[in-house]
């Protein structure tokens, strides 16, 4: 059993404070646009994340006109209940702890209560560039283990130390290279990892998608998801010395696992080309639920799930479907935003699932 019981929230974007308790499973926010629904989703994030979803940094999600906010949350999991807060001080030191005790790293915290968001803007991961496909593998993996989580971060800082001496190269004509070799030999090591942990998760991911695109979409097109990196061909000691030239030119790494990606591909065309808008939904829905999916198996018990939007992105017939998949099977906590309250609220009678409703 994992559920959030209630929330504080205090000087955190259009909140001065508020709390909020929740008793059911489902939970609707209504109300106008900019009356807070959003912002509360994003709190919710935060207790799970220690940021925000939206990329915002911290003092971004103030209240206007304060240099602070503090965010308080009870959850339970598994008959314990802890007590996470999340305070931004005015120096613009964050603190953010578990039980009274402070991180000293933040990154431990992930994965300790998982979560996953579907937001509108959150098509990108269709429609954008490689780096929001990277970005949704590694917030799933990173989920799962820790391990991959920091060599991830080891991984880009090694990334910055090569891109900074190969700039250095280029402003100056001279260049360590004793230490460009240490810093390559680190790169390939923490590259070699990810590259390995992204092959073995999404040779199981990438069916559960399929399937569950196939269900919302009610439809048999096909549709093939395929996971694209240089070291799937060629070693990554032998992909730095050959590029070395390129690399000093263009005075950044321009090959490996940073440049990773998903082919995705309908009918054998270009999914983002390609597909309708609502094929597109259908894919991005399919993403997000294989990451619900994933965690639940891993993790024993399903995660938070926040529901930005979403009536505003389907059709009625695949809203059902969707719906149905996350109240319905979906043992576990949803949370879900409409700007039309007696929409939200027939959705979810239909359904005939315990839910409530807080109008904002």
């Amino acid at each position: 059993m994992f559920k959030l019981d209630d929330i504080s929230l205090v000087q955190f974007r259009n909140y001065s404070h508020a709390h909020f308790s929740f008793s059911r499973n489902v939970t609707g926010f209504c109300g106008k646009n900019g009356s807070g629904k959003t912002n509360l989703l994003d709190a919710i994030y935060y207790m799970c994340f220690t940021k925000s979803y939206f990329g915002k940094t911290d003092i971004q999600n103030a209240q206007q006109g304060k240099q602070g906010f503090r965010l308080e949350g009870q959850i339970t999991l598994k008959d314990n209940s802890h007590h996470i807060t999340c305070v931004l001080r005015e120096n613009g030191k964050k603190e953010f702890g578990v039980d009274n005790e402070n991180y000293t790293r933040f990154a431990a915290h992930i994965g300790k209560f998982p979560c996953v968001m579907i937001a509108p803007d959150d098509v990108a991961i269709i429609t954008q560039a490689s780096e929001e496909r990277r970005k949704f593998i590694d917030y799933t993996i990173s989920q799962l283990d820790a391990t991959y989580l920091q060599t991830l971060i080891d991984y880009n800082k090694i990334l910055q130390q090569r891109n900074s001496l190969l700039k250095q190269l280029a402003d100056t004509g001279h260049m360590d290279e004793n230490l460009m070799e240490v810093i390559s030999a680190q790169l390939i090591v923490a590259g070699n990892f990810i590259y390995t942990r992204r092959s073995q998760f999404l040779e199981g991911f990438i069916p559960v998608v399929l399937r569950l695109y196939h269900s919302i979409a009610t439809d048999e097109e096909k549709l093939t998801i395929t996971y694209k990196s240089h070291l799937e061909s060629n070693d990554f000691k032998s992909i730095l010395l050959k590029n070395k030239a390129k690399d000093i030119a263009l005075q950044r790494t321009t090959q490996g696992i940073h440049r990773d990606d998903l082919e995705l591909e309908l009918e054998d065309y270009p999914f983002k080309t390609t597909a309708s808008q609502g094929q597109r939904k259908c894919l991005l829905f399919a993403l997000k639920l294989a990451e619900f999916e994933v965690l639940l198996q891993h993790k024993g018990f399903p995660p938070l799930l926040l529901l930005d939007d979403i009536f505003e992105k389907l059709d009625e017939k695949r809203m059902k479907n969707l719906l149905f998949k996350v109240c319905v099977e979906n043992k576990g906590q949803v949370f879900i935003t409409d700007t039309h309250c007696n929409r939200l609220k027939e959705a979810l009678e239909q359904l005939q699932v315990s839910h409530e409703i807080i109008a904002l």
